[in-house]
């Protein structure tokens, strides 16, 4: 009896350890949530991992909004003029609501996105992930969240 309660132990130490240490780990990047924090990677190059951080500590994104396009099954992968087209309409209204600023008036925030890769999206995955980040890329530390 003592072995299962050792065990049960242990996996809930680690269960809740991963909880408090998820902000400081690399994780995939289609795992990230809204509100979290993380290292924003070089323009133009395929991304499947991050680095999270606690927003309190420099950083480089801001997660504010996943979504999913409107592309129907079965469309073949769009090039990047067309997705933007379709998701520029996903991220800015959500950017707007998630800071209380106006991203199109806003001098000091840009925005990006994640998309499938190809693979992923003849299977049907259409989802984005929006995040916020600086025009001049330094780093931000603190959440830009509406109070």
């Amino acid at each position: 009896m003592r072995n299962i309660a050792i065990r049960v132990g242990l996996f809930a130490a680690v269960g809740i350890g991963a909880f408090v240490l998820r902000p400081f780990l690399t994780g995939g990047a289609g795992d990230l949530k809204v509100g979290e924090c993380f290292d924003v990677p070089t323009a133009g190059q395929t991304v499947e991992e991050v680095q999270h951080h606690p927003c309190t500590e420099p950083h480089g994104g801001e997660v504010i909004f996943i979504g999913k396009v409107g592309t129907p099954a079965g469309a073949p992968f769009p090039i990047a003029s067309a997705l933007d087209q379709q998701v520029g309409p996903l991220c800015m209204p959500a950017f707007d609501a998630y800071t209380g600023l106006t991203f199109e008036t806003d001098r000091t925030w840009d925005m990006g996105y994640f998309y499938p890769l190809e693979a992923d999206w003849a299977k049907g995955d259409r989802e984005v992930i929006c995040y916020a980040t600086r025009i001049d890329s330094a780093p931000s530390t603190g959440s830009i969240r509406k109070s």
